[in-house]
């Protein structure tokens, strides 16, 4: 069989999955696609067959547009300032998206009532006997929130636990975090703090992907500050944290535009 067949991709799918399946409903052998697509994006995958799939090199060459609207969850412990920088983006036009679910470990943490002024559903999550990490029956009932709430994309916004493996496996490539520091420096709490101790000259924030080790997945967008030298912990945090309140929206962006790839550690944009 020779030609090009045209896919609806459905959501959950990669790329490979879907040829996968063609060969073996048309039982053929050779088949390609043409460019990857995010395995929660959905739309149009030309699939080459047989002697077709040498256009592939051709047609990879070629400019893919998304049209995303982000469905996020987001995971916080504290205030939900950088909850609240995402919610401003999303009002004021600037990021397609929209916050499905608020779920936070602490009871009655101000995250919750910011999500109440913008009538956002948003609940307590019990994270016991666990206090540093999401495992357990608590990881299984995120995720069962997170999936029927219709999330696609999972956002810690200040969440002071560790994620685990099944959490990033329901959500491949799609969980993203906020770190007060210039990773791969100072990994952990208190990065701000970190920076003053070694009397570095600038600091800033990481906005990464969550892989399996502590701070140090894939990094999508940095932004620094100078470290002054009458800084104190409070002053130089204040100043990296209005540099996260612009780095989380521009990073979701950048996300929904689907113009990125992973490359082992690095994140390509464009």
């Amino acid at each position: 069989m020779q030609g090009i067949l045209i896919i609806n991709k459905p959501e959950g799918y990669t790329s490979q999955d879907v040829v996968s399946k063609v060969k073996k409903i048309l039982n053929i052998k050779k088949a390609g696609h043409t460019g990857t697509l995010d395995p929660m994006a959905t739309g149009v995958l030309p699939v080459l067959l047989g002697e077709y799939t040498k256009l592939s090199k051709y047609l990879i060459e070629h400019d893919k547009t998304y049209i995303a609207k982000l469905k996020l969850g987001i995971l916080g412990s504290g205030s939900g300032s950088n909850m609240q920088s995402i919610v401003d983006a999303i009002e004021a036009g600037t990021l397609d998206a929209e916050v499905k679910i608020v779920l936070t470990d602490v009871p009655g943490a101000k995250i919750l009532d910011r999500a109440a002024k913008h009538s956002l559903e948003a609940m307590y999550l019990d994270c016991a006997p666990w206090k540093t990490k999401l495992e357990g029956p608590a990881e299984d009932r995120c995720i069962e929130i997170m999936k029927a709430a219709g999330v696609d994309t999972v956002v810690l916004a200040g969440f002071m636990r560790i994620v685990k493996p099944k959490l990033l496996a329901a959500f491949p490539n799609r969980v993203i975090n906020i770190h007060p520091a210039i990773l791969p420096s100072f990994p952990g709490v208190h990065g701000w703090t970190q920076a003053l101790d070694y009397g570095c000259k600038v600091a800033g924030v990481t906005v990464h992907f969550v892989d399996a080790g502590t701070d140090s997945g894939p990094i999508i967008v940095q932004k620094t500050v100078p470290v002054l030298e009458d800084d104190t912990p409070e002053t130089l945090h204040a100043r990296i944290q209005v540099q996260e309140h612009i780095a989380y929206p521009e990073a979701l962006n950048i996300i929904a535009s689907g113009k990125y790839r992973i490359e082992g550690r690095r994140v390509r944009i464009g």
